[in-house]
C-alpha cells in the first residue's frame, strides 16, 4: 500500500505522510469565515471605534516609529505600561505574545513532548486542542456538566489524577458558553494538578474576575490575558501573568521581535488612555444584558447568562439553519453546532453596537 495516499483515494504530495507530523496531519486548521459585506457578531470584538477626537493624537505618536529598525525585543515600555495598567508589583513575572494564542504555544513547546497531555474542561477554546497537537501533548477533554457548563468537579479531579497533566487550562469566563466557574472548583482543580495551572483569562474586562492572587502561589499558576477583546485586536497583543522563574523558561521559546514595533506603540499609547477602553466595556456589558433579554423573548430560543462580550444561544432543531439564514441577512455569527455535543443547535453571538443588535433581532425576528 502507498503510505503517501491519502484518505480520498487521490495521493497527496510525496512525502507528507512520511515527513508531517500525523497529528498535525489529523488536524483541522482554525476556521475564520470571510467577513466582508457582513455585519460581523462572530469573533468576540469590541464593536466601537477608537474616539474621533483622539485618531489624530493617536497617528501623531506613531510618527516617531522607526520601521527600518526592528522593535525592542523585550518591549520594556509597553511592559512597565501594563504593570501600570494591571497594578502589578515589579517582582511579578510579565511576558508578551503576539495575541494569547503564541503564548499557549510557548507553554506547550516548554513543558510539552512524549507521554506529555494538555487537559481542558470542554467544551472550551478549540486552539486549547490545536495547539496541544502542534506542541507534541495529548489532549485531554473533560466535559463540563449538563446544560449549565458547570466544571465537573469529580470529574477533573479524577483526570488529573489519571493523565498527570503537564497543562490544565481553564477558560475563566469559559469561550465559548460565557459562564464562570465556581472558584472553589478551581481550587480544588489548582491543589490536584502535578503541572502548571493556566487561567485564560481574555474576557476579564466583561467579567471582573480573576485568580490573579493565585500567581504567586504553588502550585505554579499563570494567568493569560489579551488585548484583543477591549478594542486592540487587530495589534495581537497577549501578556502572561505569573511566577519570573516560570515565565523566564518559557521566554526562552519566544521568537525573537514577536511583538512589533506598531504594535508596541499603538498599545502602549491606547493604555494611557485606559479609560476610553474600560468605558466602552461597561457599555458592551450593558448592551450584552439589553440583547440578552431582547433574545429571551423569542419563545424558540435558548439563552445563556454571559460574564463575557457573547451570548451562547440555542435554537433546538435549526442547528445550521439559523446560521445560514442571518448570513442570508448580511449578519454574520459563530456556529457551534457540530463542535461538541453539548452545543448541537447552538450559535454564539458577540455583542455588537446598538445598531447591529437591532438589526441582529430584526433579522431573526424575520427568520424564527
Amino acid at each position: 500500500m502507498n503510505p503517501d495516499r491519502g484518505r480520498s483515494g487521490t495521493s497527496p504530495e510525496p512525502g507528507l505522510n512520511r515527513w508531517v507530523r500525523p497529528a498535525v496531519r489529523e488536524l483541522r486548521p482554525y476556521h475564520i469565515e470571510d467577513a466582508a459585506g457582513l455585519i460581523k457578531l462572530d469573533a468576540m470584538e469590541n464593536p466601537h471605534p477608537w474616539p474621533a477626537e483622539l485618531r489624530g493624537a493617536f497617528v501623531e505618536a506613531l510618527r516617531s516609529v522607526e520601521l527600518n529598525r526592528y522593535p525592542d525585543g523585550e518591549a520594556r515600555a509597553l511592559k512597565q505600561r501594563l504593570r501600570g495598567y494591571l497594578g502589578l508589583s515589579d517582582d511579578t513575572g510579565l511576558l508578551l505574545g503576539n495575541g494569547s494564542d503564541e503564548l499557549i504555544q510557548m507553554i506547550g513547546l516548554t513543558v510539552g513532548g512524549p507521554g506529555r497531555c494538555l487537559l481542558c474542561p470542554e467544551p472550551s477554546f478549540s486552539m486549547y486542542r490545536i495547539l496541544a497537537a502542534v506542541t507534541g501533548m495529548r489532549y485531554v477533554g473533560v466535559p463540563l456538566c449538563g446544560r449549565d457548563f458547570d466544571l465537573d468537579h469529580e470529574a477533573m479531579l479524577g483526570a488529573i489524577d489519571r493523565q498527570q497533566p503537564a497543562v490544565v487550562v481553564l477558560s475563566y469566563p469559559n469561550n465559548p458558553t460565557g459562564n464562570l466557574f465556581e472558584r472553589r472548583s478551581i481550587e480544588a482543580v489548582i491543589e490536584a494538578s502535578p503541572g502548571l495551572v493556566l487561567i485564560d483569562e481574555a474576557y476579564f474586562d466583561f467579567s471582573g474576575e480573576t485568580l490573579l492572587d493565585r500567581v504567586t502561589g504553588r502550585p505554579p499558576v499563570l494567568v493569560l490575558r489579551t488585548l484583543s477583546k477591549i478594542g486592540l485586536a487587530g495589534l495581537r497583543v497577549g501578556f502572561l501573568i505569573g511566577d519570573p522563574q516560570w515565565l523566564a523558561e518559557i521566554n526562552k521559546v519566544r521568537l525573537p521581535y514577536n511583538i512589533g514595533a506598531l504594535s508596541q506603540a499603538s498599545a502602549d499609547w491606547v493604555l494611557s488612555h485606559a479609560e476610553v477602553l474600560r468605558e466602552q466595556a461597561l457599555r458592551i456589558r450593558r448592551d450584552r444584558d439589553a440583547l440578552c433579554s431582547a433574545l429571551r423573548r423569542f419563545e424558540v430560543l435558548e439563552v445563556w447568562v454571559s460574564h463575557t462580550n457573547f451570548l451562547l444561544v440555542r435554537a433546538p432543531g435549526l442547528g445550521e439553519s439559523l446560521h445560514a439564514g442571518l448570513k442570508a441577512e448580511g449578519i454574520l455569527v459563530k456556529s457551534l453546532h457540530g463542535s461538541h455535543p453539548l452545543l448541537a443547535d447552538c450559535i454564539r453571538i458577540t455583542v455588537g453596537s446598538a445598531e447591529e443588535n437591532q438589526a441582529l433581532l430584526a433579522a431573526l425576528a424575520r427568520r424564527l
